[in-house]
C-alpha cells in the first residue's frame, strides 16, 4: 500500500510538471525541443496516410452496402467475432420477386416467359455481386482496417509517449536554467542526461515506425490493384450476363404474337418495339390471315421486297443468327429492312446482297 500510494505521488508530480511545462510552451514563456526537418515530414505524411485511409474505407464500404442499418449490423457481428449471416442482395430480391410474378401470371404466357428469362439473369446478377462485394472486403477493406486498427494505433501510443518524453526533457532544461547552487545543477544536469537519453531512445523508435508509412503505401498499392481486378471482372460478368439476355430475348419471334389477336390496338409509342409499324409491309400471297403470314414469313421463300417504301438501316451491335429464318449481323453495316403483315413488331425482315432473314429491331439504327 505504502508503495502505490509513492507511485501515485510520483506519476502526479510528472503529470504536473508536464501540464506545467505544456502550459508554459502556449503561453511563450519556455522554450520547446523542436523536431528536426525529416521527423516533421514523417508526421505529416503520416497523419495523411490515416485521414485519407479513414475516408477512402468508409466511401468503399458505403459503395459495397448502401444500407446503412446493413453497415451497422456488420460492424457489431465483427465486433462480436461472429459471421455475418448471408444476405440476399438487391439483385437476387429482384430476381425472386419476377419468378414469383412469372408463375402467378403464368410462365408460358410471353410476360411470363420474358419474366423468368430477366429474373434468371438478375439473380446471375445478384451473384455477381455478392462475389464482388466478398472479394473487395477480403483483399482491399481488411488491408485498410487493420492498419487503422494495428499499425495506426501503435504509431499514435509511441507519438504520444514522445510527446511526453519531450516534455520531460524541456522541463529539466527549465529546472537547470533555474538551478543556483553547484548541488541543484549537478541533480539537475543529471536528470537533464537521463531525460535525453530518454527522449533519443524513443524518437527513435517513433521514427522506425513513421518510415514504415512507406511500406504500408506499397501494400495498400497492391490491394488497390486487386480491388480494380475485382471490379472489372464483376462489371465484365453484369455486361455479358446482359448481352446474353438480349440476345435471348430478341430470339422470341413468337413473344408478342398475342397481341395480333387483342381487339384493342396497341398504345401509340415511339419505342423500339413498335417502331416495326413504320415500316412499309409487304403482302403475301396467298396468306388468308396474320397467322398464316407469320408462318410464312419464317421460311421467306416467297417474300420480295417492295419496289418502294423499305428502309435502310445501321447494325448497332453484332447479331449471331440462332437459325435459319435469321440474318446474322456486323455491327455498323447497313441493311435494307422492311415488315410483314401480322409480323412481331419487335423483329423486321433484313436483306443483305442475295441474304435475307429476320433481324431484331434493338439491334437496328432505322434512318430515313
Amino acid at each position: 500500500m505504502e508503495f502505490s500510494v509513492k507511485k501515485l505521488a510520483s506519476d502526479a508530480g510528472v503529470f504536473f510538471s508536464r501540464a506545467v511545462q505544456f502550459t508554459e510552451e502556449k503561453l511563450g514563456q519556455a522554450e520547446k525541443t523542436e523536431l528536426d526537418a525529416h521527423f516533421e515530414n514523417l508526421l505529416a505524411r503520416a497523419d495523411i496516410t490515416k485521414n485519407w485511409t479513414e475516408k477512402i474505407l468508409h466511401q468503399t464500404e458505403i459503395l459495397l452496402q448502401p444500407n446503412p442499418s446493413a453497415r451497422v449490423e456488420e460492424f457489431l457481428y465483427e465486433k462480436l467475432d461472429r459471421k455475418v449471416p448471408s444476405r440476399v442482395t438487391n439483385g437476387e430480391l429482384l430476381a425472386q420477386y419476377m419468378v414469383e410474378a412469372a408463375n402467378d401470371f403464368g410462365p408460358g404466357t410471353p410476360y411470363g416467359k420474358t419474366l423468368l428469362k430477366v429474373g434468371e439473369t438478375q439473380k446471375r446478377l445478384g451473384g455477381a455481386e455478392r462475389d464482388f462485394m466478398h472479394s473487395a472486403s477480403i483483399s482491399f477493406l481488411n488491408p485498410l482496417r487493420n492498419f487503422l486498427e494495428g499499425d495506426w494505433r501503435t504509431i499514435t501510443k509511441e507519438r504520444r509517449i514522445l510527446e511526453n518524453r519531450r516534455l520531460d526533457l524541456d522541463a529539466c532544461k527549465a529546472r537547470l536554467k533555474k538551478a543556483k547552487a553547484a548541488e541543484a545543477k549537478a541533480s539537475a544536469e543529471h536528470e537533464l542526461r537521463l531525460a535525453q537519453t530518454e527522449f533519443d531512445r524513443q524518437a527513435e523508435v517513433t521514427r522506425l515506425l513513421l518510415e514504415g508509412i512507406s511500406s504500408t503505401h506499397v501494400n495498400h498499392l497492391r490491394c488497390l490493384h486487386e480491388f480494380v481486378e475485382s471490379q472489372t471482372t464483376y462489371y465484365a460478368q453484369g455486361y455479358q450476363y446482359m448481352l446474353d439476355l438480349q440476345k435471348q430475348l430478341g430470339r422470341f419471334p413468337g413473344t408478342f404474337v398475342g397481341n395480333v389477336e387483342s381487339s384493342s390496338p396497341p398504345p401509340a409509342t415511339t419505342s423500339p418495339t413498335t417502331v416495326a409499324a413504320s415500316i412499309p409491309a409487304v403482302p403475301i400471297v396467298g396468306a388468308p390471315n396474320a397467322a398464316t403470314a407469320v408462318e410464312g414469313a419464317l421460311t421467306l421463300n416467297d417474300v420480295k421486297p417492295p419496289a418502294s417504301g423499305t428502309r435502310k438501316a445501321r447494325v448497332l451491335y453484332d447479331y449471331e443468327a440462332a437459325d435459319s429464318s435469321e440474318l446474322a449481323l456486323l455491327a455498323d453495316e447497313m441493311i435494307t429492312v422492311y415488315s410483314l403483315p401480322g409480323m412481331d413488331p419487335d423483329w423486321l425482315i433484313g436483306e443483305r446482297g442475295n441474304k435475307k432473314g429476320k433481324v431484331p429491331v434493338t439491334y437496328l439504327e432505322l434512318l430515313s
